[in-house]
């Protein structure tokens, strides 16, 4: 079998398979108008109806006669001011290739040879610095033949979910047209960036999560946010906050059916996405804390380009911070401004396993001022056990305070 180079029939060529892109005519085209008057004339009706005839000469309207191309530049019609022509350009070469994108390749083998070519065995894969991926092998059904300069076509897809260097590794396994079997490689290499970044921040307020996500537009074109969803962990609720607009019910109709997509601008634009989070109660009254439940969840991010190539990506997991169990937890439920004078009464109540119970604890000044109350703590009888006493509190002369207490 033989691999050396410049003595093979065959050769693999490969293009990439995506979305066209618009060709746009870089000289802008005028209105023959607004070089010789300007447009302030159209503000004198007069002046207006008495425009010379050369504005609407064979100039301007016959522009096929023209064989000087001297009208190239004049604005034939008024959809030429945007510069499009109407036509697509194919890509004319790999491109960027971006994380999240689906890579799709034409890939043809050409027989150049005069004689024909049998029993062709192709494999195409992509090489990473991790690991090799398998995208066509037709081992079990080889080409029976390729004629010669005929050319076998095939398609390769591929989901792009690592980043930096790949290699698009093609072989062929062949029988020359003098019989002598041979093996032809080539590769085709190409990098892979990073399409977007994703920062976040997390803060805490009382019992309410709350977490921004700020995504920045890496690309030289315009993304097309169709989706950017926070999934939270089983632990968490999670409800995405927006801004309120101007509200009407014929808008909150066509919403509901189309959801228009959000815009990321190339080139550094950046959107904030803002999501509240509240931890799940699990059929109990308030919110049962995990141990080591800081992870919060991750986002789902789906766009599209101009002309509607899609891409999609997934965070890794967002932490909060973290939480640490607690037996029991004792915080303060109310604390009135004012109350009657009344004899000390201390009430307390057995708590049930993970459940919870308030109690009430009436006390009497002694002093005037604001007073500084320390050492609530809670013992538990049986087991002899004294938990996390109540933070420090500052109040009043005489008040009445009320105790919540959870296991």
């Amino acid at each position: 079998m033989s691999s050396t180079p410049g003595t093979h029939s065959l050769a693999f060529r490969v293009m990439r398979l995506c979305r066209p892109s618009l060709h746009v005519e870089p000289p802008l085209r005028v209105d023959p108008t607004d070089l010789f008057i300007g447009e302030d004339i159209f503000d004198d009706p007069i002046a207006a109806s008495n425009l010379p005839p050369l504005i609407s000469s064979d100039v301007t309207t016959n522009k096929s006669s023209d064989l000087t191309y001297r009208s190239r530049f004049l604005l034939h019609d008024s959809a030429d001011s945007i510069g499009l022509s109407g036509l697509l350009v194919l890509p004319q070469a790999f491109g960027a290739i971006y994380l999240g994108e689906t890579f799709c390749s034409y890939i043809s083998i050409n027989n150049s040879s005069t004689l024909e070519v049998r029993d062709v065995v192709i494999k195409a894969e992509i090489q990473t610095d991790k690991q090799r991926i398998l995208l066509l092998d037709t081992s079990k059904s080889p080409v029976e033949s390729i004629r010669a300069g005929g050319r076998y076509d095939f398609i390769v897809e591929h989901d792009v979910k690592e980043l930096g260097a790949h290699t698009l590794v093609c072989t062929a396994l062949y029988s020359d047209g003098e019989g002598e079997r041979k093996y032809l490689p080539q590769f085709f290499k190409f990098i892979v960036s990073n399409p977007l970044s994703v920062r976040t921040k997390v803060r805490v307020v009382k019992e309410i999560t709350f977490l921004e996500a700020c995504i920045e537009n890496h690309t030289k074109s315009n993304l097309y946010m169709d989706q950017v969803e926070f999934e939270p962990s089983q632990n968490w609720s999670a409800t995405m906050l927006k801004a309120d607009g101007p509200h009407s019910d014929y808008n909150a109709q066509s919403r509901e059916i189309f959801k228009p997509p959000v815009l990321i601008r190339s080139g550094g634009g950046i959107h904030n996405y803002l999501y509240q989070l509240k931890m799940l109660s699990h059929g109990s009254s308030s919110p049962v804390k995990v141990q080591g439940s800081n992870v919060l969840g991750k986002l789902q991010i789906t766009w599209r380009t101009n002309l509607g190539e899609p891409g999609r990506l997934q965070t890794q997991q967002i932490l909060g911070t973290t939480i640490t169990s607690k037996e029991i937890e004792l915080n303060v439920v109310e604390v009135p401004s004012v109350v009657g004078i009344d004899k000390p009464f201390l009430a307390l109540a057995p708590v049930e396993a993970f459940g919870s119970t308030d109690f009430h604890l009436n006390l009497i000044a002694t002093k005037l001022g604001v007073q500084r109350i320390t050492g609530i703590t809670v013992f538990d009888k049986l087991e002899k056990i004294t938990y996390d006493s109540l933070p420090d509190l500052e109040v009043g002369d005489l008040w009445f305070l009320a105790l919540f207490i959870r296991d």
